[in-house]
């Protein structure tokens, strides 16, 4: 062992604690914030939280695990980890990677509408009764796909601040893993949890928030019935750990070799769905002030996504004592969850062609985020952005992320047969040990639930056009995207790596991996070769 080369040196997170931050500070996000509280309402209230619980422990831990594990033994951004693993497993990084690029370009403009709401809050410049309007006319001046095409028409209040927001990212990327990404989560992250409980008691204090606790929290048992609700709770689970996006993988990469593996993902995982219920509890508080404030049930205004957080949220700051407040915290929250989640997904993209290329971090960085930025700003600060965002998003969630986690499965634990390898390497790093039962969830209960989904979303998206939009625009952002994805992934994994790469100058990566993980492997009698053909 002492005569072998250990592998060249890569960034690290400055301690485990640092990358526990970042993995939550990539976990919650947008969806956190003003997806699961609607998502929990409509899945039965109280009673959704048995579900939700359910495919915590048994579908997302255990991906989180599987992510884990493989970022960290093969030490690579995706397309290397996988290809280290085998040779033809790579296309799966790369796809990952392009899912990622799809994700940054429209993900950025989000935060930019909520650095402008928090903005928009503090001055109540939307006017009262009018947040509607405000926000599809006069913010994003929406025009009409079917009408007009994709439009090139600039809306500056949105395209300014996008800006902004590519160059804080920027800036951000380009100081690499440990005084950019990590140093930016040790204060992002502290200040977003102390706005958002800061959020909750104020909306606590509204009148009708009781009543918002109670439609919230109010358990419908027959909803347990219905596996609509069952596939929901798993479906928000894989979006909501930040899985099948190379994120993890990437991130658990830059541990030092001797990190609690399986710890630190339970302590993500946790909470990652403790930010969640907290939002619950602060987004049916705010819904209940306004239900009571419009003289209709919570129901009537109970709502998710933009309409949630830039038509429902405005009102609700229009008409609350202290709604300026209210509605700083709130956004100032969406703009520091976006930003964290932001830094990861673009690390999955610089990281993976820093390996590939070879090149240093700052040439990397501009590689890749002054051209996302520019079709970002093409895309995403015009007239018909949302309609584009609203597509693009649609049909990369559910054929991109829960596709490649489907395949990723398969080929993990039935093609390759790689999950007694990567359960020895958890176990032998780790304070909790996985027993067989992960190879049960992973490799059967995690790709039946997966077939589902993508069954079910695929019955949907073909039996009707998706949101009414025309037919060639659905073709073009939708079904075109998850094409491109696929064959992208493929053909990148055709390219020649450089001489440069990590992939061929860690002189004895091979040998040194097969050697470095003996003990672990023979513990559980699966001891596994990687050929040296298979990775170069």
């Amino acid at each position: 062992m002492s005569s072998l080369k250990r592998p060249a040196a890569r960034e690290a997170f400055g301690s485990r604690n640092v990358f526990i931050l970042a993995a939550i500070g990539s976990a919650v996000g947008l969806g956190n914030i003003w997806r699961f509280p609607y998502v929990a309402y409509e899945g039965g209230g109280g009673a959704f939280l048995i579900p939700y619980l359910c495919a915590l422990l048994t579908a997302g831990v255990p991906l989180l695990f599987l992510d884990y594990a493989i970022g960290h033994r093969f030490r690579g951004s995706a397309p290397l980890a996988f290809r280290r693993m085998h040779r033809a497993a790579e296309p799966l990084g790369w796809w990952q990677v392009l899912i990622c690029v799809v994700i940054a370009v429209y993900y950025a403009v989000i935060v930019a509408w909520a650095v402008m709401y928090t903005w928009f809050s503090a001055r109540l410049t939307w006017g009262v009764g009018n947040e509607n309007d405000f926000f599809f006319s006069d913010f994003l001046r929406m025009g009409d796909v079917a009408e007009s095409g994709v439009s090139s028409e600039f809306v500056p209040q949105v395209g300014l601040p996008l800006i902004g927001v590519w160059l804080v990212v920027i800036v951000i990327m380009s100081l690499g893993v440990k005084r950019g990404i990590g140093a930016a989560n040790v204060i992002l992250m502290p200040l977003l949890t102390l706005m958002f409980i800061a959020l909750v008691v104020q909306s606590l204090f509204l009148p009708g928030a009781l009543d918002g606790l109670n439609a919230f929290f109010t358990p419908n048992w027959q909803a347990l019935g219905d596996p609509a609700v069952w596939a929901a709770a798993y479906g928000h689970i894989f979006f909501s750990l930040s899985v099948a996006f190379g994120i993890m993988v990437t991130y658990s990469s830059y541990l030092k070799p001797k990190s609690d593996l399986t710890g630190s993902g339970i302590v993500v995982a946790f909470a990652n769905s403790s930010f969640e219920i907290l939002a619950g509890i602060g987004v049916f508080a705010a819904l209940g002030f306004m239900a009571a404030a419009q003289g209709t049930d919570v129901s009537g205004v109970a709502t998710s996504g933009i309409g949630l957080a830039f038509v429902a949220f405005p009102t609700i700051v229009s008409n609350a004592v202290g709604g300026s407040i209210i509605g700083v915290l709130f956004f100032g929250s969406l703009v520091f969850a976006g930003v964290t989640s932001m830094m990861s997904i673009l690390e999955v993209i610089i990281s993976a062609l820093q390996d590939k290329l070879g090149w240093g971090r700052v040439p990397t960085t501009l590689a890749v985020s002054i051209p996302l930025a520019f079709i970002s700003m093409a895309l995403f600060s015009t007239t018909t952005a949302l309609a584009v965002l609203d597509t693009a998003d649609a049909f990369v969630n559910a054929f991109g992320i829960m596709a490649v986690a489907f395949v990723t499965v398969i080929v993990v634990a039935w093609v390759l047969h790689r999950l007694p390898m990567l359960q020895a390497h958890l176990n032998r790093r780790s304070s909790f040990p996985v027993r067989s039962w992960w190879r049960l969830l992973v490799g059967i209960l995690a790709p039946v639930v997966l077939g589902y989904l993508l069954y079910s979303e695929l019955q949907s998206k073909i039996t009707e056009i998706y949101s009414g939009y025309p037919a060639w625009f659905v073709a073009v952002f939708g079904w075109g995207m998850v094409v491109t994805l696929i064959v992208g992934g493929v053909l990148l994994s055709l390219l020649p790596w450089s001489e440069r790469s990590r992939a061929k100058t860690d002189p004895g990566y091979d040998e040194y991996l097969q050697r470095e993980a003996y003990d672990a492997d023979r513990e559980t009698g699966t001891l596994e070769t990687l050929h040296t053909e298979e990775t170069r």
